[in-house]
């Protein structure tokens, strides 16, 4: 290895790969916005303090000056439980605590077969983190949510919506509707009937126990297109000066098995039921070894992003086993979307 312009060069199977300082790729050989980082996957199922199957797909903020991912944890039965890792940078020195942090609740029927996907929302009107994920029993996967002051104490408010529906993520702050302001869910229920697809669905509550106002802001496409049939968020949404930034993941079938992609979209600033723009090509996608094989194969699934500044840490569960980071310019991804994206449109 060579230190050339803070760059690390490397030849590999034929391909120059760049790295800058902090272990990122920098090629842009595929054109990706996200950059992974060199020592991904940056937790495995090893790095476990008790025997476990896969940690994936994690909720990401900041607590007490520290980045918390609240990761899924699928033990050897194969029930998932949440369990919690920090680092003082967010990239490298993960500590794990070495208890779960939240269990399936044995009382609680819609748990029965565990807990997943978490997504974590600091609520500013209630000074205070929520947690929404997905519960799963014998009566199909539903949403549930959770609040925290500490990340050691949780107050389950339980099922917040039916099954089926998973990928729920809340916005920090309460949009404005008539003569009130409600707190905002994104979500994604799967319709019975055949082919009318499992679209990105809005709702709105006062108190996030009622939920009402429910309608689609972003519909999975149809036929060959990659975010076909199947779609839904990732993080919470993000706000920027220019509206709600989402990234979603979109599912394509294929002979091999599902394929799962990421996209973006932006939601207005004051109505997020308007899509001021939706990405048609897919910006994220498995190509690397740990994404491509695993539990689920050719599967990238970002559950949480912290933000500093311009800079967007991406935390995202491979293959259903590990979790990867992605590292991203907020900037850009905007940029990107406005060259890109349909306007306008579900």
């Amino acid at each position: 290895m060579v230190l050339r312009d803070k760059a690390t060069c490397c030849s590999r199977v034929g391909v120059l790969v760049l790295f800058d300082k902090e272990g990122f790729n920098n090629m842009q050989e595929r054109q990706e916005l996200f950059r992974r980082h060199l020592q991904n996957p940056i937790i495995r199922p090893e790095n476990m303090p008790y025997p476990v199957n896969a940690v994936f797909n994690p909720g990401a903020t900041i607590y007490n000056g520290k980045t918390l991912l609240l990761m899924r944890v699928e033990d050897r039965r194969g029930i998932s439980h949440l369990a919690i890792a920090t680092s003082s940078d967010g990239i490298t020195g993960w500590e794990i605590y070495p208890e779960p942090a939240l269990m399936p609740d044995p009382s609680r029927k819609e748990e029965e077969f565990g807990i997943e996907d978490p997504r974590i929302t600091f609520i500013h009107d209630l000074d205070l983190w929520a947690v929404t994920y997905t519960a799963y029993s014998r009566y199909g996967p539903l949403v549930s949510l959770a609040l925290t002051k500490d990340f050691r104490h949780f107050e389950r408010v339980g099922p917040i919506l039916p099954p089926e529906n998973k990928d729920a993520a809340l916005f920090s702050e309460k949009i404005s509707k008539k003569t009130s302001s409600y707190f905002g869910l994104i979500h994604r229920p799967v319709p019975v009937f055949p082919g009318a697809g499992a679209h990105i669905w809005m709702a709105y509550s006062p108190d996030l126990r009622h939920w009402g106002g429910h309608q689609v802001i972003i519909q999975a496409r149809m036929g060959a297109w990659w975010d076909a049939d199947k779609i839904g968020i990732g993080p919470p949404p993000l706000k920027t000066s220019e509206g709600w930034l989402v990234l979603y993941h979109g599912v394509k079938r294929t002979v091999s098995g599902a394929i799962y992609r990421c996209g973006l979209a932006l939601l207005d600033i004051e109505n997020p039921d308007i899509v001021i723009a939706r990405s048609n090509n897919w910006i994220f996608a498995p190509s690397a070894d740990y994404e491509l094989i695993g539990d689920v194969d050719k599967v990238v699934f970002p559950c949480g992003w912290v933000a500093a500044g311009d800079e967007l840490r991406v935390y995202y569960g491979a293959a259903d086993k590990s979790i990867g980071l992605a590292t991203a310019k907020v900037s850009e991804l905007i940029e990107w979307l406005e060259k890109d994206g349909q306007e306008k449109v579900l």
